[in-house]
């Protein structure tokens, strides 16, 4: 195996830079004429891997609209994975855990360790039980090649009062976005620690090179645009990966019109690198 900052810096190479979500939420599976039951769930999910998985670089379904429907969600999700991965898209799979000790550790088994059935190239996590709250992660992924995305500067409206909050002369956000700079010294061609950053905030002045990827929710439908990228990240926009649910699941249920999606969503953002 080679680090995910390899493989990651390699799949935008070979197919683009846009993150494709799996967010199958009731509204819509009703959009595609699908019932907000296990059988609509699995029907837009795969339909979601099969059209989108191969000429997707990076695919990121969200656990919590699989683990609605309890154990049965959980297995769909599994194959979403499993799928996807095998089309030759890396999955970030977007589950935000967060906690201590033995519990994180545990989250680090299920999730990054080659060994579960929900093993994934990498996932995102929140950081506010203290950074070092997620070293079980950290250092799973050193173990085993795969990736983190930390929330950093998120662009909902409840964010700053924690984000924005001052730990002596840096934020809490600038504090996040520190840790992470220092586990990508040195990783070429980029960190295998990314920061998950909205495509929303407006202005920051944060230092947002980190040397790792930038998952960027917010772009598209959420009305983040390629200039609003340009003007956040400026030097690291070459390491930001839009990412965009409604605005590709809204071209489905048609496999071809969703496939067409995500490569006219890759030619969009193109030109950040």
């Amino acid at each position: 195996m080679t680090t995910f900052g390899t493989r990651l810096a390699r799949a935008i190479d070979e197919r683009g830079r846009l993150c494709v979500g799996i967010d199958p939420h009731a509204g819509l599976l009703h959009e595609w004429g699908l019932g907000d039951d296990l059988a609509g769930l699995e029907r837009l999910a795969m339909t979601a891997v099969e059209a989108m998985a191969p000429v997707a670089g990076i695919v990121k379904p969200q656990s919590a609209f699989f683990e609605r429907f309890g154990s049965r969600g959980i297995a769909v999700l599994e194959r979403v994975v499993a799928d996807s991965r095998a089309a030759g898209a890396l999955v970030l799979l977007d589950v935000k855990r967060g906690d201590i000790g033995s519990t994180s550790q545990a989250y680090a088994d299920a999730y990054l360790d080659p060994s579960s059935p929900l093993a994934s190239d990498a996932i995102t996590a929140s950081p506010y039980l203290g950074f070092g709250s997620l070293q079980p992660m950290v250092d799973a992924c050193v173990a085993h090649d795969a990736g983190l995305f930390v929330l950093a500067l998120t662009s909902n409206p409840e964010g700053p009062e924690v984000q924005h909050a001052r730990v002596g002369d840096a934020t809490v956000a600038g504090t996040m976005l520190g840790h992470l700079r220092a586990l990508n010294a040195g990783a070429e061609p980029m960190g295998s620690f990314g920061a998950v950053v909205g495509a929303t905030i407006g202005h920051t002045d944060e230092d947002l090179d980190i040397a790792g990827p930038l998952l960027v929710p917010g772009y598209g439908a959420q009305g983040g645009t390629v200039e609003d990228l340009r003007r956040i990240f400026g030097p690291a926009a070459p390491r930001v990966l839009p990412s965009s649910s409604r605005g590709v699941l809204g071209a489905g249920p048609d496999p071809r019109a969703l496939r067409d999606a995500v490569l006219r969503g890759n030619d969009e953002v193109a030109d950040l690198g």
